[in-house]
């Protein structure tokens, strides 16, 4: 599957951005689909991931009550809605795409987007 991400932008602190994720070439309908982050230096971080069927999401602590994953079949896309956004939210964003297992590892997806950038400045 080939995933593109976009959204991204600079934005202030408080505000908000809603990242989408398209994938072509196999329907997002099988996939479990996960978003993550990365800072120069740092590893790669796990954000939110959204279950097959769409009936779980997870996130990790840092994001959780800002940010929510969605997907929408139809448009074969997958969002990051995020708000009460702050400084250090700054990174280029990933979506990301696994077949087998629904996991925050990045090692368990097997397809990547190119990253979107966000800056969010205070």
């Amino acid at each position: 599957v080939q995933l593109q991400a976009s959204g991204g932008g600079l934005v202030q602190a408080g505000g908000s951005l809603r990242l989408s994720c398209e994938a072509s070439g196999r329907a997002v309908a099988n996939q479990h689909m996960g978003w993550f982050r990365q800072t120069p230096g740092k590893e790669r971080e796990f954000l939110a991931a959204i279950i097959r069927d769409g009936t779980s999401t997870q996130y990790t602590d840092s994001v959780k009550g800002r940010f929510t994953i969605s997907r929408d079949y139809a448009k074969n896309t997958v969002y990051l809605q995020m708000n009460s956004l702050k400084p250090e939210d700054t990174a280029v964003y990933y979506c990301a795409a696994a077949t087998s297992l629904w996991s925050r590892r990045s090692g368990a997806y097997d397809s990547w987007g190119q990253g979107t950038l966000v800056t969010v400045s205070s």
